[in-house]
């Protein structure tokens, strides 16, 4: 199999980033919803916030997963970062996750100086648990009744991961 390629996006990326974010499996993870507007991506990533980082895995020249990571802008939150995680339909479980975590947290630990970095997952959502426990993220709390989801309420973890200290 083919090395997995990591990036920052750019906008002839839109397609298929666009394309990452309409799969099932991709939305039903995420608050995003089914038949989700393309503008909302085309307008964010064209004007990605200054505190913003936009990645993109690529394998075989076809972009297969998308990340997103912003800096708290809160002077007293500014060692702390956020992120959101998207992968193909037919990719997941392929590494493609991975390989974007791993390049998201470089780039938090070496470069942007990010002691927190923090992702709320739903309760259900065991891959991606595994995924982050595989990174040092650990689950801080739940949040009963998070989101509505496919007709129902579902609860989420609030996790993160310290920065080991040096």
């Amino acid at each position: 199999m083919e090395e997995i390629e990591v990036r920052h996006s750019v906008m002839v990326d839109m397609e298929a980033i666009i394309a990452v974010h309409a799969g099932p499996k991709a939305y039903a993870g995420t608050l995003d919803l089914p038949y989700g507007n393309p503008m909302k991506w085309q307008k964010m990533l064209s004007d990605l916030p200054a505190n913003s980082t936009s990645l993109v895995a690529i394998r075989n020249g076809q972009i297969l997963g998308h990340l997103m990571m912003g800096v708290d802008m809160n002077i007293r939150r500014r060692h702390i970062a956020w992120f959101g995680i998207w992968v193909r339909d037919d990719a997941q479980g392929q590494g493609v996750g991975s390989r974007m975590l791993a390049a998201a947290i470089d780039l938090a630990d070496n470069w942007q100086n990010i002691h927190r970095l923090e992702i709320t997952v739903y309760t259900d959502n065991d891959a991606a648990m595994a995924l982050y426990r595989k990174f040092g993220f650990e689950i801080e709390g739940e949040a009963k009744d998070y989101a509505f989801r496919d007709g129902r309420y579902v609860n989420a973890y609030y996790m993160a991961r310290i920065r080991p200290s040096l």
